[in-house]
């Protein structure tokens, strides 16, 4: 989803794919990293903690777009 949406607004995508373990270690909770699953744009945390749907991910790009 993330490299389709990347395109679609020409935007850069960054994704970071871990072990669920490392995730649920007690030095991931101790980073002061989101709860994965997240996304974050431009540094704020979109969502955390629970997947989002395409349609709700793009409403959200759409709109920091138009902001800016």
């Amino acid at each position: 989803m993330l490299p389709r949406l990347g395109e679609k607004f020409t935007v850069d995508i960054e994704s970071i794919s871990k072990p669920r373990r490392e995730y649920q270690s007690k030095s991931y909770a101790q980073s002061g990293l989101p709860k994965a699953p997240a996304v974050t744009i431009d540094g704020e945390i979109i969502v955390e903690g629970r997947d989002i749907n395409e349609q709700e991910l793009e409403d959200i790009i759409r709109r920091r777009l138009t902001a800016t």
